[in-house]
């Protein structure tokens, strides 16, 4: 029997069972025919982020971020550099924490930006501010340690 992992389509918010072996190789949404990975960060309500966050087995990583936020913006084409590097082994989401009052609030963000590594819904690891690509690669792999296959 292969091993199936549901990843959630980041355009119709349907969960998609992928064999863990075939993960690399990307895939379509069996519902909307989106890839379900295009090396892009996903822009998430609160809505959304719930369904992402309990279904999904692979971990996300959430920016947490605001518009007015200089650093925010300083730290969005990283976060999109990121999200080529990282994709498939992971999911990476905007939360507009002007937007997603609930998500912000339940999760506690009191400073932006901050970066969460969550899983079935669950913070694995959580860091504030901007960094450069390599940084957060690096406090990416440290954070999900041999967790990134659990």
């Amino acid at each position: 029997m292969v091993e199936g992992l549901h990843i959630v389509c980041p355009s119709c918010d349907q969960t998609n069972r992928v064999p863990a072996v075939r993960l690399t190789a990307g895939g379509k949404c069996g519902r909307c025919g989106a890839a379900l990975f295009d090396g892009r960060p996903v822009a998430l309500d609160d809505e959304r982020f719930d369904k992402h966050a309990r279904v999904s087995d692979i971990p996300l990583l959430v920016d947490f971020w605001a518009e007015w936020c200089g650093p925010c913006r300083m730290m969005a084409p990283v976060f999109e550099q990121a999200a080529e590097r990282l994709e498939p082994r992971m999911r990476l989401v905007k939360i507009d924490t002007e937007r997603a009052r609930n998500t912000a609030g339940r999760f506690r963000i009191h400073s932006i930006p901050t970066l969460m590594l969550i899983r079935h819904g669950q913070e694995l690891a959580r860091i504030s501010g901007a960094m450069p690509l390599g940084q957060l690669i690096r406090w990416t792999d440290q954070a999900l340690g041999d967790r990134a296959s659990a």
